[in-house]
């Protein structure tokens, strides 16, 4: 690939290689960036532009038809994912992506042998000019011009394929995209596959990286081989490792250490091991058939994180220094991401603990079966303001509680505690219905020293006469409880809602009462359930509804946790509380 300076052409108020390009009316759902720009039929080029992302927002007539691929089909897809090949038909790394060094080196680079993936999944060969330009003002992109080629008649240089020598632009796009990929997530285990899907085959075929734990031993998460153009696990070389050695000028004892870098062979452990630690890298070396090896210290802010190793065996070129360096430098940047990702681990126990510890144990009601659960929200590192409670109440009723504290932060559980404690109290010291219960608790909520917004349902449980037990409850601002009956009928208890707490205005509180027939299940849940943001509230309740109608005969301890796999969507960011019961038939 070579490169030739040249100016960023605008697209739309300015030339590019090829003509003007100009915009159109705007064209939704692909982005902000997904206009409908008009480009110029050229006569025997296909022509596209990306924006920053590397997403196609617009496509000529003759490009459409030398990929084999319709408009609709390739507006808006990452163009380097869906075209670009090697000469054998692989993904090539986003790394030598040609557009992002185009971006990395503001310059207009060209190639004259490279190959896109057609739609019926053949290959074209083509040259193709790649230049950056501005699709608006502070909004970058790029414009590709193409056209098919013959490989045997094509002088190169061709386009590098997977594996091979790294360009210094190369380098540096693997460097961005490393900072870029591994800074995205906050999850130890995937950052470890992405940053093994980074240097695993581009710089080596092994990929080995050794942790060490909270408790100070080590251990040996990842062992990566890429074979058959995939990369395979090794399960039987991943476990627990020896100490690290302080004496020990082993390679990997070192960077264990924090110490540096270094090259590593077979030869380099064919002497008396000097630790245990030197015994199972002689094992790996042996199992691996490495020949040549860079070992490098993942250095968190605070403290050494582990080491990252990549091995060559089936490649016959030796690791160089110039290459150990910028394994070092990967490293340094995984160990930055992995530091963040445990110090967020960390957060995140010590949340669910406390939150845990806020939610009370359940009252054994005679005659009644009941379970609850907490789950905390899938990507949030802070406790949360959902609960349950249950507890006995004067006369000999029950009282069941539902409620989310609006928030997601230490002061939504702070208030979250107030208010279940002051509900508690209300509750306890006269056999008030429900619906006074809450309106003096809604009172007290707007006179707290930092005032709370929250939803509940206060229900008020009692057997009658005959054995049935009857349900008594108020709701404030909350999903409606399901009352699932023996035969499978679902249905939503919707009558008794009103204002959520901590609004400030008086309006009176609705009640309403049912009788819970035998067998039947009741379900109380928080939002956290059923809310998505990209479906409306009803789909959830619907699914939710059809969900639980059909484990209406399911054990009761297995209900929480099939509710959340089925019903919880993908998507929802926020902790779920339920709190479920059933009467005995």
């Amino acid at each position: 690939m070579e490169g030739a300076g040249g100016r960023s052409g605008r697209v739309g108020n300015g030339p590019v290689p090829g003509g003007r390009v100009s915009a159109g009316p705007a064209r939704g759902g692909l982005g902000s960036a997904a206009r409908a720009w008009r480009l110029p039929e050229l006569i025997d080029a296909g022509m596209y532009v990306v924006d920053d992302r590397g997403l196609i927002v617009a496509v000529n007539a003759e490009a459409e038809r030398l990929v084999g691929r319709r408009t609709a089909d390739l507006l808006g897809r990452n163009a380097h994912e869906l075209l670009h090949r090697d000469s054998r038909g692989e993904s090539i790394p986003s790394i030598r992506c040609m557009v992002k060094q185009a971006f990395l080196s503001g310059r207009t680079l060209q190639s004259e042998l490279a190959w896109f993936e057609r739609g019926d999944g053949s290959l074209l060969p083509l040259a193709w000019t790649v230049a950056p330009c501005e699709l608006a003002p502070g909004e970058r992109g790029a414009v590709v011009i193409f056209h098919q080629v013959d490989p045997a008649a094509s002088p190169g240089p061709w386009a590098a394929d997977a594996e091979g020598p790294l360009s210094e632009l190369d380098r540096l796009a693997l460097l961005a995209e490393t900072t870029t990929t591994l800074t995205s997530t906050l999850d130890v285990q995937e950052i470890l596959r992405q940053l093994v899907r980074l240097v695993v085959p581009l710089l080596a075929d092994w990929a080995v990286v050794d942790l060490l734990t909270e408790e100070g031993g080590v251990a040996r998460q990842v062992v990566v081989h890429h074979e058959n153009g995939g990369l395979v696990h090794h399960e039987d070389l991943e476990r627990a490792m020896p100490p690290v050695p302080e004496a020990s000028s082993m390679p990997l004892s070192r960077a264990l250490r924090g110490v540096t870098a270094a090259l590593a062979g077979p030869e380099t452990y064919r002497g008396q091991p000097d630790s245990a630690l030197a015994v199972v890298q002689q094992e790996l070396f042996q199992a691996t058939g490495m020949h040549s090896a860079s070992i490098a210290p993942i250095r968190g802010v605070r403290e050494t994180v582990g080491a990252l190793t990549l091995g060559r065996a089936s490649r016959p070129d030796a690791f160089t220094r110039s290459e150990l360096l910028l394994v070092e430098d990967i490293a340094r940047r995984a160990g930055l991401a992995l530091d963040n990702a445990r110090l967020y681990e960390r957060q995140r126990r010590v949340a669910e603990t406390m939150q845990r510890h806020l939610l009370p144990q359940l009252p054994s009601v005679p005659g009644l079966r009941m379970t609850a659960c907490y789950r905390p929200a899938p990507r949030a590192s802070q406790v949360g303001g959902d609960w349950y409670d249950a507890f006995p109440l004067p006369g000999g009723a029950t009282a069941l509680v539902i409620g989310d504290v609006v928030g997601h932060d230490l002061d939504a559980a702070a208030g979250m505690a107030q208010v279940c404690n002051m509900l508690r109290a209300f509750a306890g010291g006269q056999d008030d219905p429900p619906h006074a219960i809450v309106d003096r608790l809604d009172q007290a909520v707007t006179r707290m020293v930092q005032p709370v917004m929250a939803t509940m349902v206060l229900a008020r449980l009692e057997p009658g006469p005959s054995g049935r037990w009857t349900l008594r409850w108020t709701n404030a601002g909350h999903p409606p409880p399901l009352l699932v009956e023996h035969g499978g009928r679902a249905r939503y208890l919707e009558d008794g809602h009103g204002l959520l707490l901590g609004t400030g205005l008086r309006a009176p509180r609705p009640e309403a009462a049912v009788e819970l027939p035998p067998g039947s299940t009741l379900l109380l849940y928080t939002d956290g359930l059923i809310e998505s943001p990209s479906r409306i509230l009803d789909e959830g309740l619907d699914r939710l509804a059809a969900y639980a109608a059909g484990l209406a005969e399911r054990p009761l301890d297995s209900l929480c946790d099939l509710l959340l796999s089925g019903v919880r969507p993908g998507d929802n960011d926020d902790d779920v509380a339920m709190l479920v019961l059933r009467v005995p038939r």
